[in-house]
């Protein structure tokens, strides 16, 4: 058996290089604003958690190779999002409330996925109908709509940050959201580009954009903590806009580039993203063949995952992850799935499921893993749109045996 499995590769942010841009006001007043986050785990979908992780890969994919075709419906699966982490942000004035997927792999805000709590542009002041219409294909799910410029306010319950003319849609159309009132898009700019209909070449600055160029965050700095836990819906993160939460990390926070892996060749071209959107870690194939001979996992057929014996756990080893020129400690605890959620997945309850799987393509693409959520209950990161650099940091979680 491989005592370990070690991953040479500089971790790519986004699938396009995003845009700096340059503070020309002194922010003397602006602060850091931090959102509460909530784990939510939702199994009423058909599809496994697996598939719809790997849907989403293929979209990412597609765009990376310039596939991307906003223009169409055909490819997406009428599936729920299984693992999400949500946060409550105001639109309009007075604010309404709206419960929103953390996205760091798309880039587009909008809201009204649920019936029950739809948009009222009427009832706000500042609500502005731009005559445009978006579409957004995430491949686990997609929205259309139209697009309107409205106030955002980032924690409610102190007005702490209100943003004007935020682009926001205003979903008539969503597939895979049921539950929840859209989504936050914290991505790059670029990822907003093509995504208006008529089709144009026009982006859509961010709420993190707009709120640094309008002097309310003092850096285009998004850090992101979460924490493991086994329960199906749990106050376990915070979001903070505008530079980072000393007190969320124990370790250094180590900055690298953010680089385009396809076109710049990194450690025999083994590149990925760290996504929000995405529960498991996925792995190349010929990379996901080598961890499965190294830890004698098999293929559940019920819930999609990896599976070993409960007498193999005690030999499964740790993945090192090398990104820049530091190594960051993935633990056997943090490659299985909670066992307290088992049963939430369709698995057995004593089972010890793995989260390490495949992304659905060979290595060499350019896109040869993703870090998803599970990853990221152990890691502080901070994503720095301004200087384009992803920062790393270990936390209390890092070592956890919750699993």
């Amino acid at each position: 058996m491989l005592a370990k499995l070690r991953l040479l590769s500089l971790i790519v942010i986004a699938l396009t290089l995003p845009l700096s841009i340059k503070a020309s006001v002194v922010r003397k007043d602006a602060t850091l604003i931090s959102l509460p986050v909530a784990k939510r785990v939702n199994m009423t979908g058909t599809a496994k958690l697996l598939e719809i992780d790997q849907a989403r890969a293929r979209a990412l994919r597609d765009r990376a190779e310039g596939k991307y075709d906003p223009s169409s419906k055909a490819t997406v699966p009428a599936t729920n999002v299984v693992v999400t982490y949500v946060t409550t942000i105001g639109v309009g004035q007075p604010p309404q409330e709206f419960s929103l997927l953390i996205d760091t792999g798309s880039s587009n805000t909008w809201i009204g996925a649920s019936l029950a709590n739809p948009y009222r542009p009427a009832d706000s002041k500042a609500a502005h109908d731009t005559g445009n219409k978006v579409f957004v294909a995430y491949g686990s799910g997609a929205f259309s709509g139209e697009e309107y410029n409205d106030t955002v306010t980032l924690d409610v319950a102190s007005a702490g940050i209100v943003i004007e003319n935020q682009s926001i849609g205003d979903a008539f159309f969503s597939k895979g959201f049921d539950g929840y009132d859209g989504i936050l898009g914290i991505g790059p700019t670029d990822l907003t580009c093509g995504t208006l209909i008529p089709a144009t070449s026009e982006c859509i600055p961010t709420v993190t954009d707009n709120a640094f160029a309008q002097g309310l965050i003092s850096n285009k700095e998004v850090g992101i903590a979460y924490a493991p836990t086994t329960s199906l819906s749990d106050p376990n993160g915070e979001l903070t806009f505008g530079g980072i939460n000393e007190k969320r990390f124990s370790g250094p926070l180590r900055f690298v580039s953010i680089t385009y892996g396809k076109d710049t060749p990194i450690l025999n071209s083994t590149a990925g993203i760290v996504d929000t959107g995405t529960t498991l870690v996925l792995l190349a194939t010929d990379a996901l063949n080598v961890y499965k001979a190294a830890t004698n996992a098999t293929s559940d057929p019920t819930t999609g995952l990896l599976k070993i014996a409960p007498d193999q756990y005690s030999n499964l080893q740790s993945l090192f992850f090398h990104i820049g020129d530091e190594t960051y400690e993935f633990t056997a605890n943090a490659q299985i799935w909670p066992r307290a959620l088992n049963t939430a997945i369709g698995g057995e309850p004593d089972a010890v499921y793995l989260i390490v799987n495949d992304l659905g393509a060979l290595g060499g693409s350019g896109l040869d893993f993703i870090n998803g959520m599970t990853f990221l209950e152990r890691f502080y990161h901070v994503y720095d749109s301004e200087n384009n650099k992803a920062g790393f940091a270990t936390t209390d979680h890092t070592y956890d045996t919750t699993n």
